[in-house]
């Protein structure tokens, strides 16, 4: 029973990474990251919220999130991680 919530765990945490990444990519590039309360704080807040670079560093992050969701369902024992037997 345990092994079952186990293989859900993994399951929400692939998930949530997933949609993670997803947001992350994709929201920087977006009409609303403009509108965002971090861009009107100061304007040299602003002139970092803005720049290319750090957007694209935003959306690596996205990147590193969707590599941790196909690491997590790898890791699932139906597409070909291990069993872990108990000790």
């Amino acid at each position: 029973m345990a092994e079952r919530f186990r293989g859900l765990g993994n399951l929400f945490v692939a998930i949530l990474c997933f949609e993670m990444g997803l947001f992350l990519l994709a929201f920087p590039w977006s009409h609303y990251w403009s509108l965002n309360y971090f861009g009107w704080v100061s304007p040299e807040w602003r002139e970092i919220w803005m720049n290319p670079y750090f957007r694209g560093a935003v959306s690596g992050l996205g990147l590193v999130n969707f590599y941790v969701a196909l690491a997590e369902v790898f890791r699932m024992p139906r597409f070909g991680g291990r069993r872990r037997t108990p000790e």
